[in-house]
């Protein structure tokens, strides 16, 4: 089930991601500006984020299995579709809304509903290596499909990814769900109870869900604001546009294992050191971009990508197995599901929160720093009178 999670993951991230790699061909082939292009990532991030809730009400009437059939369908027909366009507005459609539905179907909705019903003991290890998934799918799908653009265009690698996405459709359908879903009687407990109110409606109304969507909402636009000036920041300093990208790269790869080791430290030694150690690795990477923009001394590049880099996607599996031990039960997918939407809100608020700063200061200084405050902010609610996690954990 574990490797399911991961695998979904992997797909739906990988495929996403690589519309980088679209982003030159489509261009020079169709004479498209930058910010025309980019536009249609802007639409699949929001998209994916904000098709989380409705994923999440998938995911508690009708299962996983029909979850990821359909993520899977969509993100392999919207491939394929790819291949055939020549118009900025399909691309919108099939990009940027179908991808986003799809990668939002083989996500973390469906992951963390099936993880919180099986470990319950090492719930953040496993949530650990589900999230590592994003990671590694953005470490293989991306330049594999760079490698295939120069063979053969970029319409015949969506042709080939969409097909490879297809081919896998029928594996889902094997898999032994009945078993995968949990025993009867944990399914019997997520029933929901007519008699009660709304699952959904009681978390809005608890103070833990809102420390849940301040910690992921404002990690989400500090991360994201510093991730979309940081190669072109680096360059600006004095890297080569390859040594600025391989830097980038690096840090990409550490964020697999230290959102694997994000999962055990928390189940070892508890929520609020795990996190806290992570925004503080976070922030002293980030103050090495802003020394950097003051003295210029290129290795401080190598703090900023060993601190941000393990600490990149470390609070994911925090805030998915405080959700899960939170909202347990009948609709937590349905609630987790807006607590990702609230968490990609934030990153396209970020991503362009960044540019507006460089627009107005001419520089990446200002960006920087809002980052930082957003990070400190985010984690707030882990040292509040009331600390987020003080009852999902006796570690805390």
């Amino acid at each position: 089930m574990l490797f399911i999670c991961f695998a979904c993951n992997m797909v739906g991230r990988g495929v996403g991601d690589s519309y980088i790699v679209f982003l030159l061909p489509l261009s020079e082939e169709f004479g498209w500006g930058r910010a025309q292009v980019s536009s249609v990532y802007s639409v699949y991030l929001v998209t994916s984020g904000l098709a989380a809730p409705l994923t999440g009400m998938m995911v508690d009437r009708w299962g996983a299995r029909v979850v990821y059939a359909t993520g899977l369908a969509l993100l392999g027909s919207a491939c394929v579709v790819a291949g055939h366009l020549t118009q900025l507005w399909q691309f919108h459609l099939a990009v940027g809304g179908l991808v986003g539905m799809g990668v939002s179907m083989l996500g973390m909705v469906p992951a963390t509903m099936l993880i919180s019903r099986w470990f319950r003991d090492r719930m953040s290890s496993a949530m650990g290596v589900a999230y590592a998934g994003f990671g590694t799918g953005t470490l293989v799908v991306v330049p594999l499909a760079q490698y295939s653009i120069e063979l053969q265009g970029w319409r015949g690698t969506y042709l080939l990814m969409g097909s490879v996405v297809l081919v896998l459709l029928p594996l889902i359908f094997l898999m032994p769900w009945k078993a995968m879903a949990g025993s009867r009687r944990a399914r019997k407990a997520d029933a929901p109870d007519a008699a009660l109110p709304s699952p959904l409606r009681a978390a809005v109304r608890s103070r833990p869900y809102w420390q849940i969507v301040q910690v992921f909402s404002f990690t989400a636009i500090g991360m994201h604001s510093m991730i979309v000036q940081v190669v072109p920041f680096l360059v600006q300093v004095g890297l080569t546009p390859l040594s600025a990208a391989t830097s980038f790269g690096i840090a990409g790869l550490l964020s697999v294992f230290g959102m694997m080791a994000s999962g055990w430290s928390t189940d070892r030694v508890g929520y609020r050191f795990t996190a806290t150690s992570s925004f503080v690795a976070t922030l002293l990477g980030m103050g090495s971009l802003v020394l950097l923009s003051y003295f210029g001394a290129h290795w401080l590049v190598v703090p900023f990508v060993l601190l941000v880099g393990i600490s990149m996607g470390a609070r994911g599996p925090i805030v998915a197995t405080l959700a899960a031990k939170q909202f347990a039960g009948a609709g937590f997918a349905t609630i987790y599901g807006t607590i990702f939407a609230c968490m990609s809100t934030g990153a396209a608020i970020g991503a362009w929160t960044s540019g507006a700063l460089y627009d107005l200061s001419g520089g990446y200084r200002a960006g920087f720093l809002f980052s930082m405050t957003c990070m400190c902010i985010a984690a707030a609610p882990f040292w509040m009178p009331r600390p987020l996690g003080a009852r999902a954990s006796t570690f805390v």
